[in-house]
């Protein structure tokens, strides 16, 4: 159950509305890095938690939050649509069908769609994919996910906060940039908590499955695919190839690649499937 407060998490102004800069800002609503996909993410984790409940409450909790998130970023692309006069719309929907042109950047789906409003979508009107969202039901496994996701939101984030000269776009990016810096920590806090203390009790994920179960002939082996003679080959002391594993439970070592097992061989093909007769005839005759 959800309850919404009308007021803003935080304030949003725009001094100097920009069409353009609007655009850029649905890559932090609907893009992969933005504020939608966070949101499902951290709600579906919630709703899929087995296990200690506080894990699932403080998903509830910053999932809710990342709604906030998505509120202030379509309240900001609707102030900066402000800026788009009633000479430009006339524009578009009427004397010129280079829309591009005439609108020098700003997605036309912004009038044509969202009557100068926000959509759920990418800064290229591409809608937001749900296939973004990971919930695997294993809490590591989704933590992990969940510092990737923050790490590329706040790298959006800063790189907006570059392209705006707005001292309240600004403020508001520093704002959004300082959750993601907490969200980063919450994510990798839980899962120290889970390596109760030492994050190489986490690993490997799921650290639930048997590892000697496990082929013990690769499981710590980097291979090294690189055929160009002039690249360092193999012994080359790197921190992936070398020592002590990530986990500490046993030794990394590397191998060129070879090939462990024979040329595939399919079977004819199906009748009626309906492949060509040269295919058919061919494939009888190996058989």
């Amino acid at each position: 159950m959800f309850y919404h407060d009308k007021k803003l998490q935080y304030k949003v102004r725009v001094e100097k509305p920009n069409p353009q800069f609007a655009r850029l800002l649905q890559q932090a609503i609907g893009g992969i890095e933005g504020e939608i996909r966070v949101c499902l993410q951290y709600l579906f984790q919630a709703w899929n938690s087995r296990g200690p409940v506080r894990y699932r409450d403080m998903l509830l909790d910053t999932g809710t939050e990342e709604m906030a998130h998505i509120e202030m970023l379509a309240t900001a692309v609707a102030l900066n649509l402000e800026g788009a006069s009633g000479d430009l719309v006339d524009t578009i929907v009427g004397k010129d069908p280079i829309v591009a042109a005439i609108m020098g950047g700003m997605d036309p789906r912004h009038y044509l769609s969202g009557g100068m409003g926000a959509l759920a979508a990418d800064a290229n009107g591409v809608p937001f994919n749900g296939s973004w969202v990971v919930s695997t039901g294993n809490t590591a496994a989704d933590m992990y996910s969940n510092v990737n996701a923050e790490s590329s939101g706040r790298v959006l984030a800063t790189r907006l906060y570059e392209l705006t000269d707005d001292p309240g776009m600004k403020d508001m990016l520093s704002f959004l940039i300082a959750r993601d810096t907490m969200h980063q920590n919450q994510w990798l806090a839980v899962l120290e908590e889970l390596g109760h203390g030492d994050l190489r009790n986490v690993h490997p994920i799921p650290n639930s499955f048997p590892q000697e179960k496990e082929n013990q002939d690769v499981n710590y082996v980097f291979v090294n695919t690189n055929i160009d003679p002039s690249s360092p080959s193999v012994g080359q002391n790197r921190r992936w190839t070398h020592g002590k594993s990530i986990d500490g439970k046993s030794q990394f070592r590397e191998m060129k690649a070879q090939p462990m097992g024979p040329e595939p061989q399919l079977g004819p093909p199906m009748p009626s499937a309906y492949a060509q007769t040269e295919q058919i005839v061919e494939a009888n005759s190996k058989a």
